[in-house]
């Protein structure tokens, strides 16, 4: 017998919330079969099996909060009874466990009872980590939606039905349910509404107040003419048009900086207490936000790839992060990170360092402005860069040196891709 556990998915993990069960009690299991999709702070992943067997007990439900390290289901060789074979809890809930009756005098193993229909209530729809957090902003019921997924499973588009055709009904002459996500405190304020934390959000929160705490920062702020950046990015999209990927400013920021933190490896660091951690590979991470929160998926080993990778790669991450379908590695291992808040119209901005790495660059709007460039006055397209250092890990001259670098590098662009 083989107990599955709750599993650490990333290094800040001490829960997770099993979003859906892709095997059931009685099925067959083989390595590699996905047994779950589990919600983590960063992402959904999916669960893989270790051994072989049948699956003969879940103890969990779907949308259960479990803490790492705590048996979610048993596995037992392939031709035991399962229900003669366990003897743990159907399920983990504590509710459950307390009403159980006394322990009754051995019997012979009865036969695996035939489901019977469950309430609305109880069932266990079988819908996306995506589909079932729309639901749940729409105040839907998943019950009442058909799935077009594989085995009737519920998907994005599914829900984007329902709400259209919630939208083209007549209103209903009973009182609509308030939402589940939200909810009114009417005895503290009327016009407050408390909003529940997710999961990311809680994480993110938690992360950052302690990097805000911990890490003494301080700010170094560079003003890039991008002229030359501007145009060079519109060539690049000219000459890759075929290939049907298009090159943004931050993928050209990503591998610019991937070339200045080589030059300067002591930016490419991370505390580490009682040492400093100098790290010999470039993992940028950009920070992308999501409606629950701040994710950071992350561009490995930047300085070996052409900016056209970078740029479809990046795309990839970013489409997959907002569907909440990033996978461990592409979240975990970042040396640097970039955040990108010129496209919402914003000047000049200072980050909070992303624990454990030593610096974040704060990229704001690419706007016209006057200049004096070569003695004469100019009007030209000008980006600020604000570099957030942890000061325990770098002192002010080897961050002016690695932002002046970087400031040569954008104004000069064509020595990124050689």
């Amino acid at each position: 017998m083989t107990d599955v556990l709750m599993p650490r998915l990333s290094d800040t993990m001490e829960e997770g919330v099993l979003s859906t069960w892709h095997k059931h009690e009685g099925d067959p299991v083989h390595k590699g079969d996905i047994l779950a999709e589990i919600d983590t702070d960063k992402a959904t992943m999916e669960l893989e099996a270790y051994d072989e067997g049948v699956l003969a007990r879940l103890l969990v439900d779907e949308g259960a909060t479990v803490p790492i390290g705590t048996p979610i289901a048993v596995i037992v060789p392939a031709g035991t009874a399962p229900a003669a074979s366990l003897d743990v809890p159907a399920t983990t809930s504590a509710e459950k466990r307390s009403s159980a009756p006394p322990p009754a005098p051995p019997t012979p193993p009865p036969p695996r009872p035939v489901p019977v229909p469950s309430s609305p209530s109880t069932v266990a729809f079988r819908a996306s980590p995506l589909a079932r957090r729309l639901a749940r902003e729409h105040g839907l019921d998943l019950a009442a939606i058909p799935g077009s997924g594989p085995d009737g499973r519920i998907v994005r588009a599914d829900i984007h039905a329902a709400i259209a055709d919630q939208a083209a009904a007549p209103p209903a002459p009973t009182p609509v349910a308030p939402r589940p996500t939200t909810h009114r405190t009417p005895a503290a304020d009327p016009d407050t509404e408390e909003i529940p934390l997710t999961r990311v959000r809680r994480l993110t929160a938690q992360r950052l107040a302690a990097s805000a705490q911990q890490a003494p920062h301080f700010y170094l702020t560079r003003v890039v003419d991008a002229d030359a950046l501007v145009a060079f990015r519109a060539q690049v999209n000219t000459d890759l048009a075929e290939t049907g990927v298009r090159v943004s400013v931050t993928d050209l920021l990503v591998k610019a900086c991937a070339q200045a933190l080589i030059a300067h490896p002591q930016v490419n660091s991370s505390w580490g207490e009682t040492r400093l951690l100098r790290h010999h590979r470039v993992h940028i991470g950009i920070a992308v936000a999501l409606d629950e929160g701040l994710i950071v998926p992350v561009v490995h080993d930047a300085d070996r790839k052409t900016v056209s990778q970078i740029g479809r790669e990046a795309h990839d991450l970013a489409e997959r992060a907002r569907a909440g379908r990033l996978s461990l590695d592409e979240i975990t291992g970042g040396t640097f990170t970039i955040s990108n808040l010129g496209m919402y119209g914003i000047d000049q901005f200072t980050a909070v360092i992303n624990p454990p790495e030593a610096a974040i660059l704060a990229v704001g709007a690419a706007a016209q402005e006057a200049i004096v460039r070569d003695g004469q006055l100019a009007v030209a397209t000008t980006m600020t860069l604000t570099l957030s250092i942890d000061h325990r890990v770098l002192d002010g001259a080897t961050g002016a040196q690695f932002l002046a670098d970087l400031t040569a590098l954008l104004e000069h662009p064509t020595r990124i891709v050689l």
